[in-house]
């Protein structure tokens, strides 16, 4: 064997590195290193980095100020495993913070992510890179990408993953992208409902949650709820909600069944099973308050179906309700309150709450949490709404002063709840007097200054409920709520505009409040409301002939007629035309003018005024004997002293009134004004008693009568007469056409009777009217005071009497001084027993008194124009 020759070992290349072990205590280090050529250098890199970024969210801010991420986005698709792993589990842990997942977003990362859920990737890269998405998808843009890339079919995969930490960063992806109902369809597409079935029987709580949390988000599609009831989803549900030791998913899965109680069939098919009837057990013996507050929920949402309510109302679901309104946690009595108030659109669940649970939700009006107090008086609301019952209920229960107080409520909702409480009650006269008695009349004025068109809505849809009664009325006009409400026909609103023409149409049923519309400007913003096309509604025209209706004066000066249903009434005047955008001044105003040459104004007035009751007279008796007369004849004097002592009323008598500007009377007065009869009668009275024995001194000390400091129109006693003898002599005419012709004649015989036309310019009736004017120191003239009238003074003359006595007709003013009567009448040619229209006719007060001119021909013509 031949010698063995040592073999030399050969020099390594000049060109390659020897390996060298390189240690960093710094991050910017191993960042750097990122940049490197060669995998092992990489995947240290990026184990150092994932252990420097497990440490707080401090490091992970660090590394994003470094420059890691924009290094990592690309290492994640880094052809070898180990550096790709490791760079994936860096990224996983530093997407919890919210500023790199936004460079993440930025850098588009998405895409690589999504593409490491591929199946032939290491197990380790799925958990990573799920948690990352996860944490992506918090967000709507992630959310967006991710389903666009169709990331959610990767999940489903997923979720049969054999790590736990895979399926739960898969469970919260899909969670978070069911919160979107594209993604929920696209779960149910995927069929992924087994798969979410099967992960409640994971030995995990965390993915058992998950699981359920998902369930309850793509529970909420119809299709989703279809494909649960397919895998029996209720009874893995039900099983969950009786086991005991799973207590911390009761309240997932008391979720989804309230979700699935949305379907008829569900409800149904719980009820013929006894599943509904354990649910309501269930939240009623429930000790967790959350389960309580989702099983309400679950009634609330099912309840919206008008034949769950129906089943509900079978299971006695109201009983559970008005049990958990005992509740101390304030969420459940929220819940169950908005739960009330679906169920009770079933009406005989609406009669159960009104014997069982009304006085609870009274109770909850005064409680501090704001959402129980909203949700109470939304409950109140819906129960009284067509349910008198429920409405009187309220004022038993004194509800009414804690409705009252949420007027000033600072949210919208609560005050419009509340109005329509009392919209409600409203329909009920003995109710709406209850709610007047404790002022809310004042407390909706305040509602009025509100900045809310929903509470403004609301708050005038109340006054127009409560205004019609008149005591209503006249305490929101002595609160200064009109000025307010008259604001409101101004607003931009639509709806508060068109509800408060609404409320000036009721409220402006009685005279005063309808002159004080007036005095307020809302009869020119309706005029120019309706001249809108725009800002024109279905009332405000209503609106404006109610004012003009209920104050004749300014109708009939406005429009210049006046209907056979506008009856005058006492303090009616004609003030004639007015100068264009002049407004109509009131009678007092016209009555303390100074006398001047404008047209007189001629006023219809037959009231009295009121004069102040004095108060009855103090008798001081002197003890002295009564000289043996009885007791009898003493008061029997006194009796007679009495009557002497009393003043007959000035209106028995038809006694004048001085007529002036401003009108007063005294006691002085009164007895200047007394008839001779009286005094007659009171000088027989005190012979009388010179006759009687003679009786004690008696010391009278009469009160001075309190002179009327009030204002009153001029009393017009020649109209009464009028007017009766009218009564005496017309209204037992058997015939209408009689009574008016007679009442034509009547009339032009009180106003200085027949007139030729020819001879009309020789009539003096303008000095005549004048003569009244400066004799009564007034522009305004009672009518009956007028001998020589024109045109206009008769036909009013003639409409006045005609409306007390019963005969209809209209008054129509034409120009230069006209002014007619129309009548209908049946024509008297017409056989009896046909049914014909009556005609109408024009009634001559001036040429012919009586004649009756057909309406629209010549002579009707001629007797209106010039």
């Amino acid at each position: 064997m031949g010698k063995k020759i040592k073999k030399e070992v050969e020099p390594p290349p000049k060109d390659v590195f020897d390996p060298l072990a390189i240690e960093s205590k710094k991050a910017e280090t191993a960042v750097l290193m990122l940049q490197s050529p060669e995998e092992e250098i990489l995947a240290k890199s990026c184990d150092a980095l994932y252990k420097f970024a497990q440490k707080g969210d401090e490091n992970k801010i660090t590394l994003l100020g470094l420059g890691a991420v924009e290094s990592l986005s690309k290492l994640i698709s880094h052809e070898d495993k180990i550096v790709r792993r490791n760079a994936t589990m860096v990224c996983g842990i530093m997407a919890a913070q919210n500023d790199v997942r936004k460079l993440m977003q930025k850098l588009d990362m998405i895409p690589s992510l999504i593409a490491r859920l591929a199946p032939e990737e290491d197990v380790v890269v799925h958990e990573f890179a799920t948690l990352c998405l996860a944490y992506m998808a918090n967000e709507y843009t992630g959310k967006a990408r991710i389903y666009e890339l169709n990331g959610l079919e990767h999940f489903v995969r997923l979720l049969s993953s054999p790590d736990p930490d895979v399926k739960k960063n898969s469970l919260e992806s899909i969670y978070l992208l069911a919160q979107d109902f594209q993604s929920r369809s696209a779960i149910c597409e995927q069929n992924a409902i087994p798969s979410l079935l099967e992960l409640l029987k994971s030995d995990y709580p965390v993915i058992q949650q998950l699981s359920l949390k998902a369930l309850g988000s793509v529970s909420c599609e119809a299709e989703c709820r279809l494909a649960l009831k397919a895998n029996q989803a209720l009874d893995h549900l039900l099983k969950i909600l009786e086991t005991k030791e799973l207590n911390d998913l009761h309240v997932e899965a008391l979720l989804i069944i309230s979700n699935c109680l949305e379907d008829v069939e569900t409800v149904q098919l719980l009820q013929q099973s006894g599943g509904l009837k354990k649910i309501l057990t269930f939240a009623e013996t429930s000790p967790l308050p959350d389960l309580q507050r989702n099983a309400a929920k679950a009634i609330a949402k099912s309840a919206h179906n008008a034949e769950n309510r129906k089943f509900f109302h079978e299971q006695e679901a109201e009983k559970t309700l008005v049990e958990l309104l005992g509740s101390d946690n304030n969420g459940v009595k929220a819940a169950t309150l908005q739960a009330i108030s679906v169920l009770c659109a079933n009406v005989a669940s609406k009669d159960v709450f009104s014997k069982n649970g009304i006085l609870q939700i009274i109770n909850l009006l005064n409680k501090d949490n704001a959402e129980v107090q909203e949700a109470a008086v939304f409950a109140l609301a819906n129960l009284t709404t067509g349910c008198p019952n429920n409405a009187g209920a309220l004022i038993e229960a004194d509800g009414i002063d804690a409705l009252i107080n949420l007027l000033t409520d600072q949210k919208e909702g609560v005050i419009a709840n509340a109005c329509t409480v009392f919209i409600n009650m409203a329909d009920q006269e003995s109710l709406r007097l209850a709610m007047q008695s404790h002022g809310v009349m004042q407390a909706l004025v305040a509602t009025l200054r509100s900045t809310s068109n929903l509470a403004l809505r609301k708050a005038i849809l109340t006054l127009a409920a409560l205004g019609c009664d008149a005591e209503a009325r006249t305490e929101f006009r002595n609160t200064d709520g009109l000025v307010h409400l008259v604001k409101l026909l101004s607003s931009n609103h639509d709806e508060v505009r068109r509800n408060a023409c609404w409320a000036i149409a009721v409220f402006a049923n009685d005279e005063m409040t309808a002159g004080e519309l007036y005095r307020l400007g809302a009869y020119e913003i309706l005029q120019e409301m309706n001249l809108s096309t725009s800002r024109r509604n279905n009332f405000s025209e209503l609106a404006e002939n109610k004012m003009l209706d209920n104050n004749l004066s300014l109708k009939y000066n406005q429009k210049g007629h006046l209907s056979h249903s506008n009856l005058i009434k006492d303090g009616f005047y004609d003030h004639g035309r007015l100068k264009p955008g002049a407004k109509l001044p009131s009678l007092e105003e016209l009555s303390k003018q100074m006398l001047n040459q404008n047209r007189a104004v001629i006023l219809v007035n037959t009231k009295f005024p009121e004069l102040p009751t004095p108060s009855p007279p103090q008798v001081e008796e002197k003890p002295e004997p009564n000289n043996g007369r009885s007791s009898s004849s003493l008061s029997r004097s006194a009796s007679r002293e009495k009557g002497v002592r009393n003043v007959p009323s000035p209106v028995d008598d038809k006694q004048d009134l001085p007529s002036g500007r401003s009108p007063s009377l005294s006691r002085s007065g009164l007895k200047e004004k007394s008839s001779s009869k009286m005094k007659n009668k009171v000088k027989k009275e005190e012979e009388k008693m010179k006759d009687e024995d003679e009786i004690p001194p008696v010391k009278i000390q009469l009160e001075p009568v309190p002179q009327i400091t009030q204002w009153f129109p001029a009393f017009d006693q020649e109209l009464i007469d009028y007017i009766s003898e009218v009564t005496r002599t017309i209204v037992p005419l058997s015939y209408p056409r009689e009574q008016v012709i007679t009442l034509a004649q009547f009339v032009a015989e009180k106003m200085g009777g027949p007139i030729t036309k020819d001879r009309l310019h020789e009539f003096s009736w303008e000095l005549h009217v004048g003569e009244i004017k400066y004799e009564l120191k007034c522009n305004v003239i009672p009518i009956g005071k007028i001998k020589k009238g024109i045109f206009y003074h008769r036909a009013l003359l003639f409409k006045a009497i005609a409306d007390r006595i019963g005969i209809g007709c209209c008054l129509t003013r034409g120009d230069y001084g006209r002014a007619w009567n129309e009548v209908k009448l049946l024509n008297d040619s017409i056989c009896a027993g046909t049914k014909a229209p009556p005609e109408t006719y024009i009634v001559d007060l001036m040429y012919e008194p009586g004649r009756l001119m057909k309406h629209g021909s010549v002579e009707a013509d001629h007797y209106q124009h010039i």
